[in-house]
């Protein structure tokens, strides 16, 4: 079936099944049933000839992926699939022209092992498009470390090797040894080419398979380390110390294509912010800052588009801000970029994912608030659309998101994002912190907020002190002084609430706060604050018991890591003893396999706001992990339902609408 008829069909096949919902209009938000189906596309990417198109999709809505090949110059004709069940295709990769390697995954037990060991395992599959066979090998859990783009049909990968993380463990699992393989895809044979160690490990390979940077760490000395090998060396040189006490990042991102034995490392560098820097590996020493801002931290950096000819080549650095920006060294492609953004509509967050070995058909996506994600193809000057992951949203219908800064009650200044619906002011609101929480918050399509807003909630996500991305003092504020879980970063919140009251965006009388994971916890202190600001909370895999969240791995934490989590999660407010002072109506979400934040969490917050007589509602998603990979149409469908329903009927009394 062709690629453009099949979408359509998989939308009609959708909607028609779906005999409890009604076809959503202008006036009227989409159903739940319309977020709650997992991506109909995801990846699309050409092998290096050009010549094919391979693409991940999903046939229906509870199904599993599937790949499917088209030939780019008759993307019309029916394309070859393969699926690989009873396991689940979670990524694929190009390896040659007529190659393509998998990731799969297989449920293999009901209940989880423990604090994070979840339910799956994973093995590697090869699909031969010569021969229309799907070879699965015996590796258990493997790493896919590096395609190799020089050597077909090899590819680098690893395993961890070792006992597991646990008491008596002389340092965290970050830093368990791993060894490396050259994999032949043709045999199933492998090669080893190093075996890894706590003191040097983290290794990272060229296109050729010669390893060339490594990190590891000192037992004796508790630092961490990191070594360069220059090109036809045997020999690993230490180039850098760094005692696990030290906040600061320090990682090697490249090499410098401008000087020999330079490499680019992301860095503070005695600075607040990360700034990208040349570092000179035979002096040991930082040689030059490349790029750095004062507004927030270097994000990343991009390599060129085409990584079958240039895999290792830096071309420009990003930082994210309202969006991420790139900052080009490579004329060639800032231009290229450019020219794309100019005729992708909604153009937002876009990037060439794949290109032919020639340069001259490229596959790109774009995502942004007003595109849930599409691909193209660029071939012979023709840009086509493959795909959307979601083609069931207009974007007419979704909302615009704008990036806000406030000042919190101390004074410090907090920045934010607002997804606004498509009506007027003042909106009802519901606060959605991010999880983490020492983490760098990327809002591009937030499924979540969108839905929120398409359903007429106006959406605030504050990056509260603590987020990363916008400095080493912002970061360390949340937790150097004692903790500030539940009072200076749940203020930075609140704060954040009453700023858009102020600004007369929302209704006072309409406020909510939901989240998951840190984000639940914060929701679960927020229902027991006084003055109380919200009308009520809905807290998803939240940690209600710090102490014990924290006794989880309290063990495997070192140095500036130890500190962080300890002082932030001790010293913070503890929703389990706060469970009598609740104060608003609650809606509780667990999933019951829950790995990271397992559902004794819920289990012993539910005892005590029975003990404290609170009244409150549950929801258990059965097979559901912490993360949202895990989240499946049923788990989605049951979460979102029960969102809307509880926002419109137990928190606000009128409309949301």
């Amino acid at each position: 079936m062709p690629i453009f008829t099949r979408f359509f069909l998989l939308l009609f096949l959708f909607v028609s099944s779906a005999s409890s919902v009604q076809a959503s209009s202008e006036s009227q938000p989409y159903p739940p049933e319309y977020w709650a189906i997992r991506s109909a596309i995801n990846n699309a990417q050409l092998s290096p000839d050009g010549k094919y198109l391979a693409l991940m999709t999903i046939p229906s809505r509870n199904g599993d992926p599937i790949i499917e090949v088209y030939e780019t110059d008759n993307l019309q004709a029916d394309p070859f699939r393969v699926d690989a069940d009873p396991m689940e295709i979670t990524s694929f990769y190009w390896a040659g022209n007529e190659t393509i390697i998998f990731s799969l995954r297989q449920k293999v037990r009901e209940r989880i092992d423990g604090f994070n060991e979840g339910v799956y395992e994973s093995k590697i599959a090869l699909l031969d498009l010569k021969k229309k066979k799907l070879k699965t090998f015996n590796e258990r859990n493997p790493y896919i470390v590096d395609l190799l783009p020089s050597k077909p049909d090899k590819i680098i990968i690893s395993f961890a090797e070792g006992g597991g993380d646990g008491p008596g463990s002389k340092v965290k699992g970050a830093f368990r040894p791993s060894a490396y393989w050259e994999f032949d895809l043709k045999t199933g044979s492998k090669k080893l080419l190093i075996r890894g160690k706590i003191s040097l490990g983290g290794i990272d390979f060229d296109d050729q398979g010669n390893p060339w940077a490594a990190r590891g760490y000192d037992i004796a000395t508790s630092e961490y380390l990191w070594y360069y090998r220059a090109k036809d060396s045997a020999d690993w040189q230490l180039i850098h110390r760094q005692h696990e006490d030290n906040f600061e990042e320090f990682s090697v991102v490249g090499k410098d294509p401008e000087l020999q034995d330079h490499l680019l490392v992301l860095a503070h560098n005695g600075n607040d912010k990360i700034g990208l820097w040349s570092f000179d590996a035979k002096n040991n020493k930082f040689a030059e800052l490349v790029y750095r801002r004062s507004d927030v931290d270097v994000y990343s950096v991009k390599r060129h588009s085409n990584t079958w000819t240039k895999p290792d080549l830096i071309t420009a650095v990003v930082y994210y801000k309202d969006a991420f920006h790139s900052e080009y060294f490579d004329p060639e492609e800032g231009a290229l970029e450019e020219q794309l953004k100019g005729i992708i509509p909604h153009a937002h967050t876009l990037r060439i994912n794949s290109r032919s070995r020639d340069g001259s058909s490229m596959t790109i996506y774009n995502a942004g608030p007003r595109d849930p994600g599409t691909y193209f193809l660029l071939k012979g000057g023709v840009l086509t659309v493959v795909g959307t992951k979601q083609p069931l949203l207009a974007s007419e219908q979704l909302a615009d998101v704008e990036y806000i800064n406030y000042k919190a009650r101390d004074g410090k200044i907090i920045p934010g994002f607002i997804t606004i619906p498509n009506s007027k002011p003042p909106y009802p609101l519901v606060v959605l912190p991010h999880g983490g929480p020492f983490v760098q918050e990327v809002v591009v399509f937030d499924e979540w907020s969108q839905m929120l807003a398409n359903n007429g909630y106006l959406v605030f996500q504050p990056q509260y002190r603590g987020s990363l991305g916008y400095g080493l003092d912002f970061y360390q504020s949340a937790f150097m002084k004692g903790g500030q879980g539940g009072y200076k970063m749940q203020d930075d919140k609140d704060d954040g609430a009453q700023y858009l009251v102020d600004k007369g965006l929302v209704d006072p009388t309409r406020m909510a706060m939901f989240g998951w994971s840190y984000g639940g916890y914060a929701a679960l202190v927020a229902a027991a604050r006084t003055p109380q600001l919200y009308q009520c909370v809905i807290a998803g895999a939240a940690v209600s018991d710090p102490l014990m969240q924290i006794n989880y791995y309290r063990f495997l934490m070192r140095g500036a890591s130890k500190e962080e989590q300890l002082r932030m999660w001790d010293d913070s407010v503890s929703p389990l003893l706060e469970a009598g002072n609740v104060n608003v109506p609650m809606l509780l979400i667990h999933g019951d396999v829950d790995q990271r934040v397992p559902l004794a969490h819920a289990d012993k917050y539910r005892k005590a706001l029975d003990e404290n007589k609170k009244t409150y509602k549950y929801v258990e998603l059965k097979g559901a992990d912490h993360f949202s990979s895990t989240l499946f149409f049923d788990h989605k469908l049951t979460l979102y339902s029960a969102l809307i329903e509880f926002l419109s009927k137990d928190c606000f009394s009128a409309s949301a609408g």
